[in-house]
């Protein structure tokens, strides 16, 4: 049964329950599509004018497309603010796994009206695939000088909190009780902890991450101005911490970070106590 406060087991339109992604990627597009359109924030369907029902904008466009094949466990929603856009302003991608959880893989929600940083490819314009095929440095000073994050091409919407409330109760429904979930880099993994995440692998490393960035740290000794992306100062704030270690500061890769969220329960955890504000998300 499910945990949050008001929620109810899902149910197709005959009054099964449905307990899978892989079981609502069997029902037909319509019923389909209206359960995974519930997980739009509903900031965003006011942002680009979207129709709830439909999904489409006051010129009929369609500009949600969810790939959810018959026969997977997976589901992937993407919203461009044009339907000839390239970029998407929101895109989740979600699957089961085979221990009954909901895995998070992937979600961006960015401001399409904000200016664009080419991170996501290398100084030759090849897709780099979050930097495992080359950067593209000039474009990174940029974005942080900006006050972005690592991959990020554009300033986010600060959406993500509404977007993963839904999820949540979409677990819920579905009768699973945890979340998991691989941050692509550090601040994922601190803004992951604000949202009641806790470590399979990886807390290890958090701490000793925040330890080796105090003063005498040997994280905050290799602040020595090497490169723009490892300035003193940069260990205060989460993005300057995230910037450092995107550009290889640490003795190991940035790889192999698994969190949990139980539904329902915030294990309350913060590995970067100190950290200053920052405005930008």
């Amino acid at each position: 049964m499910p945990k949050l406060p008001g929620n109810s087991p899902l149910l197709d339109r005959h009054g099964h329950a449905l307990t899978s992604l892989a079981a609502i990627n069997r029902l037909d597009t319509p019923e389909k599509e209206a359960i995974y359109g519930g997980l739009l924030p509903g900031r965003l369907l006011q942002l680009l004018q979207l129709d709830s029902g439909t999904l489409c904008n006051p010129a009929n466009e369609r500009l949600v497309q969810v790939i959810a094949p018959e026969g997977l466990s997976f589901a992937r929603i993407e919203v461009r603010a044009r339907p000839e856009d390239t970029d998407v302003v929101f895109f989740a991608e979600l699957s089961d796994t085979q221990f009954h959880q909901m895995e998070l893989a992937f979600c961006i929600i960015c401001d399409p009206s904000a200016p664009r940083f080419a991170v996501d490819v290398n100084e030759a314009g090849a897709v780099n695939y979050f930097s495992s095929n080359g950067r593209n440095l000039p474009e990174e000073l940029r974005a942080m000088q900006a006050g972005l994050f690592p991959h990020q091409t554009r300033r986010g919407l600060r959406m993500f909190g509404e977007f993963f409330a839904l999820a949540e109760r979409l677990t819920d429904r579905l009768g699973m009780e945890m979340i998991v979930a691989e941050p692509l880099s550090y601040d994922n993994a601190i803004r992951y902890e604000g949202y009641g995440f806790d470590y399979l692998t990886g807390k290890r490393l958090m701490l000793e991450i925040d330890r080796e960035f105090q003063p005498g740290g040997k994280l905050y000794r290799r602040l020595d101005s090497s490169s723009p992306f490892r300035m003193p100062g940069m260990e205060l704030t989460v993005r300057g911490r995230s910037w450092a270690i995107h550009d290889g500061i640490l003795d190991e890769p940035w790889d192999e970070i698994h969190i949990y969220k139980m539904i329902g329960v915030d294990a309350g955890l913060n590995t970067f106590p100190s950290r200053q504000s920052e405005e930008q998300h």
